[in-house]
């Protein structure tokens, strides 16, 4: 897969969810980590990184939205629960993107969804957990973009037939 992604969050409050999101983006190859205007208290999100996410990708924590930068060429992303917004299942996502999430409890701010090239949805009847909303949209992510083939007709996994390239498909 080519390209790059970063994962952030905005005015997130609580370590344990950060350390969540850290180790998973960590876990799907981010290329790098930021929050904007963090809860002082989040430093102590490494409780929750077992995987030592802050030793193995960048992390930018940018005071206020004023102060925000991205790589140029890189989409931002928004992902909220709005009723405009894309469905992920849906959505083609950049090579080179951005994904920020909203608080808990509470939304992307006007502002941040202002500056989002776009804003996707998780196709839920309410919003979920912020560590969650992120492995669902980076497994997203994955599948999309990943290289995988399609997927059997039958349930079940795909056949040698169908993942060798020397022998052909039936």
């Amino acid at each position: 897969m080519r390209g790059y992604f970063g994962v952030g969050v905005e005015e997130i409050s609580k370590p344990m969810n950060l350390g969540a999101l850290m180790r998973t983006a960590h876990a799907f190859g981010a290329s790098f980590f930021f929050t904007i205007n963090a809860a002082p208290k989040v430093r102590e999100a490494y409780q929750a990184d077992t995987s030592h996410a802050f030793k193995s990708l960048p992390y930018y924590p940018f005071a206020n939205l004023d102060d925000f930068r991205l790589p140029q060429g890189c989409a931002l992303v928004g992902v909220e629960l709005t009723d405009d917004a894309i469905d992920l299942p849906a959505f083609k996502h950049p090579h080179a993107a951005a994904y920020v999430f909203g608080r808990e409890r509470g939304s992307l701010s006007p502002e941040m969804q202002a500056r989002c090239a776009h804003i996707v949805k998780i196709p839920t009847r309410f919003c979920i957990n912020v560590s969650l909303a992120g492995a669902l949209t980076m497994y997203d992510r994955a599948l999309s973009l990943g290289g995988y083939p399609a997927r059997p007709i039958m349930p079940g996994g795909p056949t040698p037939a169908m993942t060798d390239p020397v022998r052909p498909r039936r």
